[in-house]
């Protein structure tokens, strides 16, 4: 098989087509257009369905993108380190992270990999979306409980859980009558249906039904905690991002909302040599929190 025409077939798949690929390449149009035909000749197989404007994978086609494009990187990130005399980390690593854990902590996390690996150029996207790796060129995606992925493997490097917190001000709530919440999110359905009531187990382990007039809702969670300090209301947050008031006393805990753990994931292609790239963020991550607790995340938004 030939290795350009196989290395331009995977340029165009991931830029989405021939001209976007050739500008962000500086190769011709018409090389690529050739090179990719010349592919599907000698495979026998059609990786393109080609509109009069669009350019969209066959299921073949994809699935040598995916194949290929892994392949195709361990093969460059190989000759970039025996050319240079060794296999420490350089080139383009992107990440992608939440929104919640990278207010909290990926600056610093950032900056500390950039003056440890200063011939990397880290690129951090904050979204909390599904995003393909593949797809859209990422080399590690961190995920909070993300759905199984058979392309990708990983490992959570971060455990937390969700507490109710309100102002002492406020009171510890008593009887049946309904104490004000700020939510996270935009009111949406719940405009037409709010909810009334929390389920949470309170420091003895005990389940408590706790009846709720939601007053605000917010789209961040530091907004949200933001609002508690200001004695608007209670809300479910998590433990990490409260820890510092709840020992300095500005917020009370009054109970722990059941259900599964919070797990924060590394995610990363399936392959057998993770780049060097990877490896040393992973390893950055385990340091910064080498037992995965919230007190430790509560350090950096400290």
């Amino acid at each position: 098989m030939d290795l350009l025409a196989l290395a331009d077939f995977t340029l165009v798949a991931r830029h989405g087509g021939f001209g976007r690929a050739a500008r962000e390449s500086g190769r011709p149009k018409a090389t690529l257009s050739r090179r990719v035909a010349d592919l599907e000749s000698g495979l026998n197989l059609r990786l393109f369905e080609r509109g009069p404007r669009a350019l969209k994978l066959t299921e073949e086609g994809r699935a040598l993108y995916e194949k290929t494009s892994v392949l195709l990187a361990q093969l460059d990130e190989s000759t970039t380190a025996i050319a240079s005399g060794g296999d420490a980390p350089r080139g383009r690593l992107r990440v992608s992270a939440p929104l919640l854990f990278s207010q909290a902590a990926m600056g610093k996390l950032a900056a500390r990999f950039a003056l440890q690996h200063r011939e990397v150029r880290l690129e951090v996207t904050t979204e909390d979306r599904p995003v393909d790796m593949v797809e859209e060129g990422y080399d590690l995606v961190i995920r909070v409980n993300p759905d199984p992925d058979e392309r990708l493997v990983g490992r959570i490097f971060m455990r937390d859980r969700i507490v109710v917190v309100a102002s002492p001000e406020l009171g510890r709530p008593s009887g049946a009558t309904p104490v004000p919440a700020v939510l996270r999110g935009g009111a949406g359905a719940d405009a037409a249906t709010p909810a009334t009531t929390w389920d949470l187990t309170d420091a003895k382990g005990k389940p408590k039904r706790l009846a709720v007039q939601p007053v605000l809702h917010l789209s961040s969670l530091f907004m949200v905690r933001d609002a508690v300090r200001a004695q608007v209301g209670a809300a479910c947050l998590p433990l990490s991002l409260v820890l510092n008031d709840l020992a300095a006393g500005t917020l009370v805990q009054w109970g722990e909302v059941p259900g599964p753990e919070i797990a924060l994931w590394a995610l990363y292609p399936s392959r057998r040599l993770l780049s060097p790239r990877v490896s040393a963020f992973l390893d950055l991550l385990k340091e910064a929190f080498p037992q995965g607790t919230p007190q430790e995340l509560a350090a950096y938004i400290a």
